[in-house]
């Protein structure tokens, strides 16, 4: 029983530091640009109605929708976008049509995630480092500078892990939400009467008499929820127990403190609009408080680009992007992955926003499309998880989901006048990610029927090779063949080439299924093809990670022995020649020859040795 409290302790601490940093950086720009935009009068009426709306939103959406819904539609324990897609998918196989069209709207989704990512970082440190200006306006110029200094260093030390480190994020971040409780008390004191607007009818009463205005400002209202999708993606990390308990005990009780503390400040000194979170605090208190809340931004950072190498190997395994470079930070986690061509281009695409947007105010109109249409992309596919998955009767499922996506919808509607704001922005990365994805689903689909309608049966093939049998030579040969029962191409120049065969052949198709773990007592399937030669298939969930050369220990005893040092992996490279009328464009044939030239990373992604050998394939017209 002391054990499992422990374990308690510990995980809910974890997560306050890792799936709660993001929303629990919030409150350092969301009541600003509530007020600040302009729309809303500032009287005290509205001052409360708006405080009622920022809690009514945190209890609907997060306490809800995420904490009590969501977090039940986990996939194998496992949680996120892409988890709950192939939930979804696997739910509706038996609907071929309808299966397609959730998965493309899963994926889109997916790639909505590196438009928040880039947003995230860039107005969460911004906001931080802005807090220079409240102690003196002479910092001004300096903030831009150093939120680039801080970034960088930020991404210079993600090769390096974050093992070291990261026990440090709970206690940190904890120390956060303690503090930000405080400061909202030390105002609450002032004037008692703003917890008043936990009463639904402040915010129902501000809807009900500026029903324009309330909907326009939706649009900075969501900024108090951003980051809730977090809780459902770090599901498989923590567990729901730990999830629930570090928001209903901790999180949400700080964030409602310290926004209703800037209502009451605002009450009392409205020129305070203009940064109500930062003088909320005494002058002695400013750059001790600046300096933490740059430490909480920098956590609530990291945590969105660990997810970002994630989220990218997840789709690589689920066949919607090339294999990129993947390095292991930790000999203990598996999980704590380093991705330098994701890492070092989310860098650039940040770098870009804070140059372009310059203040937090302005990435706060372009900040929301994309949180927005995620939280609307995870309703409906919640719904066809409960509906088909659960079998929950049809007026139940509208009834649990329809709620959610009307607040969704609304939401996502009023951040759209944000659009040319720089709402395009977030928007337009996930787009342009969103189309190297089906292009390369779509292309990778095409060259496949094409090596299907050229290739050579491998029974039939070994059957004549045997008749005269060319030279075996000591050791084992893996030939990686995308389809099993076809003759790899690097078989037939090793042949060609070599004139050899070795003494042991695998040949070795990886296939990936929409599961997050599959165990390593279902990870090979073998079958024998006589004269030393085996079939095999070697199959990995989108969580796991792949590692052939262990995968294939297994076979051991099977009547054929793997020593590494006298084993080869053959890899075929195929080039890709794009053609008129295949199924896609002419720009996409062209896109998906360049993606497939530059896909250079199957033996690092696929753990092989050093001693891999590359074979040149033949050409491929798609």
């Amino acid at each position: 029983m002391s054990s499992s409290k422990s374990s308690l302790t510990a995980l809910t601490l974890g997560a306050i530091g890792v799936v709660y940093g993001d929303i629990g950086t919030s409150v350092l720009y969301a009541v600003k640009e509530v007020f600040g935009s302009g729309h809303v009068p500032f009287t005290p009426d509205n001052v409360y109605g708006i405080l009622s709306i920022f809690f009514w939103t945190l209890t609907v959406i997060v306490s809800v929708k995420y904490v009590s819904l969501v977090l039940r539609a986990d996939n194998n324990g496992e949680g996120g976008l892409v988890a709950m897609l192939a939930l979804a998918s696997q739910s509706v196989k038996d609907k071929p049509a309808l299966r397609r069209v959730l998965l493309v709207v899963g994926i889109f989704g997916t790639c909505l995630f590196y438009g928040d990512g880039v947003i995230t970082p860039a107005i969460s440190v911004l906001s931080a480092v802005e807090g220079l200006e409240v102690i003196s306006p002479a910092f001004k110029k300096y903030v831009i500078p150093l939120t680039l200094v801080i970034l960088f260093g930020l991404f210079a030390v993600q090769k390096r892990g974050t093992s070291g480190i990261g026990k440090f994020f709970g206690p940190i971040t904890l120390v956060w939400f303690v503090c930000i409780a405080m400061l909202g008390v030390a105002q609450i004191v002032t004037h008692p009467t703003i917890l008043w607007a936990i009463s639904p009818h402040y915010a129902l009463g501000f809807i009900w008499h500026n029903p324009g205005t309330a909907f326009i400002i939706l649009g900075a209202v969501v900024l108090c929820v951003t980051g809730a999708e977090a809780l459902y993606a770090d599901l498989g990390h923590f567990g729901k127990k730990p999830i629930r308990v570090a928001w209903f005990s901790v999180v949400m009780p700080a964030l409602t403190l310290n926004y209703f503390g800037q209502g009451a400040l605002l009450l009392n000194n409205p020129e305070a609009v203009k940064n109500p979170f930062f003088l909320m605090a005494p002058d002695w208190a400013l750059l001790p408080l600046v300096g933490l809340a740059t430490l909480a931004t920098v956590i609530a950072s990291q945590a969105l680009i660990s997810g970002a190498f994630s989220v990218t190997k997840q789709v690589i395994q689920l066949g919607y992007l090339p294999r990129l470079q993947v390095q292991h930070t930790s000999v203990k986690e598996t999980g704590q992955i380093y991705m330098p061509f994701v890492n070092w281009g989310l860098f650039v695409a940040i770098v870009l926003a804070v140059v372009m947007f310059r203040s937090s105010s302005n990435l706060a109109g372009a900040y929301g499309i994309a949180v927005t249409l995620d939280m609307l992309i995870t309703t409906v596919l919640t719904f066809f998880v409960i509906r088909y998955h659960w079998h929950y009767p049809l007026a139940l499922c509208i009834g649990a989901t329809g709620l959610f996506f009307m607040v969704d919808l609304a939401f996502f509607a009023s951040n759209l006048m944000k659009l040319f704001d720089g709402g395009w922005f977030p928007l337009m990365i996930g787009g342009a990610i969103f189309t190297l994805m089906i292009t390369w689903k779509d292309g990778r689909r095409l060259m496949t029927a094409k090596l299907k309608v050229d290739a050579i049966d491998l029974d039939s093939f070994l059957e004549a090779v045997f008749v005269s049998p060319p030279t075996r030579v000591e050791g084992t040969a893996v030939f990686l063949t995308a389809e099993p029962g076809t003759v790899p191409n690097a078989l037939l120049h090793n042949l060609k080439h070599n004139k050899v065969l070795h003494e042991n052949n695998l040949f070795v198709t990886v296939r990936n299924h929409e599961v997050p773990w599959i165990g390593m007592a279902k990870r090979l399937t073998i079958e024998s093809l006589g004269h030393d030669c085996w079939q095999v298939i070697v199959n990995y969930g989108f969580k796991n990670d792949p590692d052939l050369p262990k995968a294939l220990q297994q076979i051991k005893g099977r009547g054929c022995e793997l020593d590494p040092m006298t084993t080869s992996y053959f890899l075929s490279r195929d080039i890709v020649v794009p053609t008129i009328g295949s199924g896609m464009s002419q720009w996409r044939e062209k896109l998906f020859a360049q993606m497939h030239h530059n896909a250079s990373a199957a033996a690092e992604f696929l753990n092989l040795p050093n001693n891999s050998v590359v074979e040149l394939g033949s050409k491929i017209e798609i």
